[in-house]
């Protein structure tokens, strides 16, 4: 081998050497350094988007989030109401059977306690003080035809309570017991309640001495037609809830956060008797008036605008044409009382009083509840697509008015019906005959709602909701009317009578 070719031969070695420590550096760095990333924006980004500009949150949206972090308190609320609401007990010498064979058979209605083991009868509810004087609030069937009521303090004193007033058309008592600086719980306004607030409920359920439970507002302006056949011109705008309630929680306070008293607690909704899920309690606006009334007049006088209602829906929006899902639909006007003599007809939808919007038959019947005889209030209405406005003077409803009324019922000679896949008819002469009533409606087809309820064809209905039906007309009206709860009343056979209670 030459020198030269030795010489070849070292520097081509000693030049592999060196591609093979600079391959292994890069090879190493690769897999075994930590790699150094870059971030190359493909453009320009707006400022709002740097991380070191942060928009500056609303007063209104801190609000809101510390709200809904914020865990409620009730001991304030609890405090204030627990001393503010009483234990009535009432006694009855005698058995009502009528009345209670009536009460027992409206699941809504079962909502106060009794003990029928011994010789008299003893109904146990609740109450609430709400004057230092010994004003008390408290449910109408509560106390009805008692033969002595006794009412029992926070404190353990007991005394004999004075029945002052009663108002069936709301299910409202006023009581007075003799006594002086008594915790009293003040009025709120429930048209301020708002869905979704927490509420308590305070009562004395099961003979359990003040019991305080928790829940939100479910619902405003519900009508569960539970007075309907105790009173024709029964009103109900009930507030709905889901604190738990039971028997003897009946009359007792429904409150805000604050302590105030929103609502009496007047109804649960019930296959058994006890709590299973919704209550309902009677607004604190009505109830005022009421308590008002009772103190001053020793009766509720309640003015009337002189139309009969109905809730509008989008069947009944189809069927007359309407322009809006809201309101209360004007199916009759009285001719002697206030809306026709201030110019409202047949077909108007009433979507306010007083400017307080209404939404609702329920709703616009609560509004018209706070207002006497002689009181001028404004009632806007839709007629057709044009919006009026009409001052009203309320009228007291008279004995000659009832017959004006009776004696020019609307005239509708239509012979059937259907509603919400029901089919009906009108009896025929010989049908009247053989059922031996004096009229009805005969159910042609039972449609699903109905045929859970339990009704099936062949049923002849004679009332809804405690209002006789003599005509289609009737019918129409009291379904349309019935709210989210129905009470249907007829027979099959002679003398086979039938009473369903069901939710549409």
């Amino acid at each position: 081998m030459t020198r030269k070719l030795l010489g070849t031969l070292i520097g081509a070695g000693f030049l592999l050497v060196i591609i093979g420590s600079s391959l292994g550096v890069v090879l190493y760095k690769s897999f075994f350094e930590t790699p150094t990333y870059y971030y190359i924006p493909q453009e320009t980004l707006p400022t709002t988007f740097s991380k070191y500009t942060e928009p500056t949150p609303s007063t209104a949206s801190v609000q809101k989030e510390s709200q809904v972090s914020a865990i409620p308190d009730f001991i304030q609320a609890s405090d204030q109401a627990r001393p503010a609401v009483v234990h009535i007990k009432s006694r009855f010498e005698a058995r009502r059977s009528n009345r209670n064979s009536e009460f027992f058979s409206n699941p809504f209605r079962d909502f106060f306690d009794e003990d029928m083991e011994i010789p008299h009868e003893m109904a146990s509810g609740s109450g609430v003080l709400i004057s230092p004087d010994g004003y008390i609030a408290t449910n109408n069937h509560v106390i009805e035809e008692a033969d002595e009521v006794s009412v029992i303090l926070f404190d353990n004193r007991t005394f004999t309570a004075k029945v002052i007033g009663t108002d069936v058309s709301t299910d409202l008592a006023l009581l007075k017991i003799d006594g002086k600086d008594l915790p009293h719980l003040p009025f709120g306004d429930s048209d301020e309640v708002q869905v979704g607030q927490w509420v308590l409920a305070v009562g004395n359920p099961m003979d359990l001495k003040s019991t305080v439970t928790a829940g939100i507002v479910s619902a405003k302006g519900r009508n569960i037609n539970l007075l309907r056949a105790d009173s024709e011109y029964a009103i109900e705008s009930f507030i709905q809830t889901d604190a738990a309630v039971n028997k003897g929680n009946s009359g007792g306070a429904l409150v805000d956060l604050t302590g105030r008293l929103i609502g009496i607690n007047t109804a649960i909704a019930s296959r058994t008797g006890y709590y299973a899920g919704y209550s309902f309690a009677i607004p604190s606006t009505i109830a005022r008036k009421v308590m008002e009334d009772l103190l001053s007049f020793g009766e509720v006088r309640r003015g009337f605008l002189g139309v009969s209602i109905q809730a509008v829906n989008a069947e009944l929006a189809s069927a007359r044409g309407l322009h809006t899902l809201k309101g209360a639909y004007v199916s009759m006007v009285n001719p002697t009382l206030g809306a026709a003599e201030a110019g409202i007809q047949e077909g108007d939808v009433i979507i306010s009083v007083n400017d307080q919007e209404v939404n609702s038959s329920s709703e616009l019947q609560e509004q018209v509840s706070r207002y006497r005889p002689g009181d001028q209030i404004r009632i806007r209405v839709f007629r057709g697509k044009a919006e009026k406005n009409f001052n009203v003077r309320l009228k007291p409803i008279t004995g000659a008015i009832r017959q004006t009324t009776q004696a020019n019922p609307e005239i509708d000679d239509r012979e059937e019906y259907e509603f919400k896949g029901s089919q009906f008819r009108l009896l025929t002469g010989d049908e009247l005959e053989k059922f031996e009533v004096e009229s009805g409606v005969f159910v042609k087809q039972a449609g699903d709602k109905m045929s859970r309820g339990g009704i099936q064809e062949g049923f002849v209905i004679t009332e809804v909701d405690g209002r006789k039906i003599r005509s289609i007309a009737d019918l129409e009206r009291s379904l349309q009317n019935s709210g989210d709860f129905v009470t249907i009343k007829g027979l099959y056979n002679k003398g086979m009578i039938a009473s369903y209670s069901f939710s549409w």
